[in-house]
């Protein structure tokens, strides 16, 4: 029965066969499962056709992206080639156009200087007919007085005959009175010297009594006087011997101290003589070796310390150039007193690095009435406030200083309208010049320890009407046996790049306290006058030159550098000075000589092959400290009053277009073992 089911069951559902794997351990199995792996395979196989069909389909697309990529590339190549041409055509046109304003622009100077001329012309015309005018009235004046005279002498003579002929009666009247007197006179002289003699005799006698008891009052004062005298002497004699004696007792009681240091000294040195001679020996061989250890880790130091003094200054002329060869610095001056007047409107915007000046313009009314004020930003390397003293504007000029004495040619000018504060910034008693030569003994000092020898000479000159003349020789000095102006003459040094001027008195500098010396003996020598813009005016350029000269005795180099220090005259207009005469003359050649410096640093910041140096003595003169071969600091010293306002604004653009100017890269001056760079 169980086995009919077993079979009914079978036939109902056929279990499945059991084929042989791997881990079968029996027998009489089938045969492998192909089919199983075949369908399986198929399975795989479409599924990896099916991968390479979408990769396929993602690669055209892709190709056909990248062959638009490209030709977008193309396109964009293209255009950015044709900019690259419009570019270089703009620019053309730019540089040509700023050939034209500039052109145009110096036009524009030229005209506006054959205006002032004429200005000055028709000006002087019109002084001249007034001269002329009031020349004949004073003609008529004088001969209206003439008439005048001639009559008033007339009269006089007619006058002069009558008080004679009263002076004659009268005369003759006082001679007869003083006969009269005469005769009462005598006979009262008789009388009263008789009275005379009387009281005389008595008087005499009375002083011979008087004589007598003086004389004894003197002696009882001589005796007292010689007694005062005495004590004096001995109270004197006292005082000295007891100063004696304490100075005796401190030097004994000093001595005392010295003489037990001494004997404690002695005590140890006989200890240290009685000690074994061999920890002697040792002793002084560990000290002999300490003492050439220090000796050598001393000569490397040195050695150490000149090298680092190299890399020092290499180091510093990179910084320096980094901050560029030309910079341009405003000093505001404070307002002296409330009578100056009204101050103008600024303001300095930049806290940080205080190099940003901001001024509110002139008044303007528009035609609807309103009012309104024009800002003018300008910038500069560093703007001063009012209240900045003379010790924080050197702290930023002091590198310049450092640079003179690496063997570079600097140049650090004061310019501006007559008392804005040039001269007090240059050459007061803690002004640019002294702290410069202090600074300059000072670092000269601390060279010495490097193997740096300097030597320094100055020279004053100023350039008067485009004449230089010695501020440091007397006015005798400056005239030849002829009695003609000695005649001061400028000469470069091509290969050194240096200046010197000949007929110039050159003094050697040793101490500070020289220096301070020729300051004042040029002070006196400036040609100053006033104007109606300053009751004091400097009337010329003022160059202040100092000659640096180094060398190391351990490496051979040698440096010359030149530090010049130039106060230049007021740069007001001629409207503005009122100038009138020889005045006038003075300021047209201030004027003109401004101007020239303009051209040059115009020129320099072109980079043209001719700059115009020699249009001014000036110019002329500081040939080597503008150039490329320099550093060269610009001072604009501007005044705080609102009615200087246009020279003001004047002076910041020129100022302005100096600090957009660039110049080449400065050169030392050196010589290392007969070679020159």
């Amino acid at each position: 029965m169980a086995a009919i089911k077993s079979s009914a069951s079978a036939e109902k559902a056929p279990s499945p066969p059991v084929f042989l794997t791997k881990d079968s351990n029996l027998t009489a199995y089938t045969a492998w499962d192909v089919d199983g792996r075949v369908n399986h395979m198929e399975s795989e196989f479409k599924e990896l056709r099916s991968m390479l069909n979408d990769t396929l389909t993602q690669k055209r697309s892709d190709d056909d992206a990248y062959e638009l990529a490209r030709a977008r590339v193309s396109e964009l190549e293209d255009s950015r080639q044709r900019l690259e041409e419009r570019q270089e055509k703009l620019k053309e046109e730019l540089s040509v156009a700023k050939d034209d304003g500039r052109q145009l622009r110096h036009e524009l100077e030229k005209q506006q200087w054959d205006h002032g001329r004429t200005v000055d012309d028709l000006e002087r015309r019109h002084r001249e007919a007034v001269e002329d005018l009031e020349r004949q009235q004073r003609e008529n004046f004088d001969n209206l007085q003439r008439q005048h005279r001639t009559t008033a002498d007339d009269l006089r003579l007619e006058l002069k005959r009558v008080r004679d002929q009263e002076m004659k009666e009268l005369q003759e009247r006082i001679e007869a009175l003083a006969r009269h007197h005469q005769q009462e006179l005598d006979d009262e002289r008789r009388r009263m010297d008789k009275e005379v003699r009387e009281v005389r005799t008595r008087m005499s006698h009375e002083h011979q009594d008087m004589d007598l008891a003086l004389q004894g009052k003197d002696r009882e004062v001589q005796q007292h006087r010689s007694r005062a005298e005495s004590l004096q002497a001995e109270l004197e004699r006292d005082r000295l011997l007891k100063g004696s004696l304490q100075t005796s007792i401190a030097e004994l009681s000093a001595s005392n101290t010295t003489l037990e240091a001494k004997i404690n000294s002695l005590k140890s040195h006989v200890e240290f003589l009685e000690s074994d001679n061999k920890a002697q020996s040792d002793s002084f061989a560990s000290m002999e070796a300490r003492l050439q250890e220090a000796l050598r880790i001393a000569d490397e130091v040195r050695k150490k310390l000149i090298k680092e003094e190299t890399e020092r200054r290499i180091l510093f002329n990179k910084y320096q150039e980094l901050k560029g060869n030309i910079r341009v610095m405003c000093r505001v001056r404070p307002v002296l007193d409330g009578s100056e007047g009204e101050e103008a409107r600024m303001s300095f915007p930049d806290d940080k690095t205080s190099a940003e000046i901001l001024l509110a313009g002139p008044e303007e009314r528009s035609s609807l009435g309103t009012v309104t004020r024009k800002n003018y930003p300008f910038e500069f390397d560093r703007v001063f406030a009012p209240g900045t003293q003379n010790d924080e504007i050197f702290g930023e000029i002091s590198q310049l200083v450092q640079s003179a004495l690496d063997g570079y040619n600097v140049c650090i000018f004061c310019y501006g309208q007559t008392g804005s504060g040039k001269t007090y910034t240059m050459s007061s008693d803690d002004g640019m010049i002294p702290r410069a030569t202090h600074m300059i003994y000072e670092t000269m000092t601390k060279l010495k320890d490097k193997s740096w020898e300097y030597r320094m000479e100055g020279s004053f000159v100023e350039v008067y009407n485009e004449d230089l003349n010695d501020l440091l020789s007397p006015a005798h000095e400056r005239r030849s046996s002829e009695g003609k102006p000695r005649k001061l003459e400028i000469r470069h040094d091509e290969a050194r790049r240096q200046t010197a001027i000949l007929n110039c008195k050159s003094v050697h500098l040793n101490s500070a306290s020289s220096v301070e010396r020729i300051l004042q003996e040029a002070q006196r020598n400036r040609s100053v006058a006033a104007t109606k813009a300053n009751e004091r005016s400097s009337r010329s350029h003022s160059v202040f030159v100092l000659k640096l000269v180094g060398e190391n005795s351990a490496t051979g180099e040698r440096c010359e550098g030149t530090l010049n220090l130039v106060d230049l005259a007021g740069s007001e207009r001629l409207k503005q000075s009122q100038a009138e005469g020889e005045r006038m003359k003075e300021t047209q050649s201030i004027n003109k000589s401004l101007s020239c410096l303009g051209d040059v640093i115009e020129a320099l910041g072109r980079g043209s092959g001719h700059v115009p140096y020699r249009n001014s003595k000036l110019t002329h003169l500081l040939q080597y400290s503008l150039g490329g071969n320099s550093k060269t600091l610009m001072f604009v010293m501007v005044s705080p009053l609102e009615v200087h306002l246009k020279e003001t604004l004047t002076s910041l653009r020129f100022a302005t277009k100096v600090h957009n100017t660039h110049i080449g890269t400065a050169k030392a001056t050196k010589k290392l073992k007969g070679v020159e760079s």
